[in-house]
């Protein structure tokens, strides 16, 4: 069984992205390639700053749902908890 993986990304420009993937590594290469998210197309450098894993899609997208209804500061609120 694969597990599913919350992640946020710092994008270039200073902007943060949430987004879900079975394979984080797979995901920042398409990224990184232009080939993955319509936004983060042109926001290169990224960095991951935030991962969380679940059992399953369901409960993975629900989670992302919270974090996309954050606002910017506590999302970065967030992200300053794994530092």
């Amino acid at each position: 069984m694969k597990s599913w993986h919350l992640y946020i990304l710092r994008c270039g420009d200073d902007t943060l992205y949430t987004g879900i993937t079975t394979d984080i590594d797979r995901r920042l290469k398409q990224h990184h390639d232009g080939t993955g998210a319509k936004y983060t197309k042109n926001r290169a450098p990224f960095q991951l700053v935030y991962q969380e894993s679940y059992p399953c899609r369901s409960s993975a997208s629900k989670r992302e749902y919270q974090i996309k209804s954050l606002s910017r500061a506590e999302k970065i609120a967030l992200i300053s908890k794994l530092a």
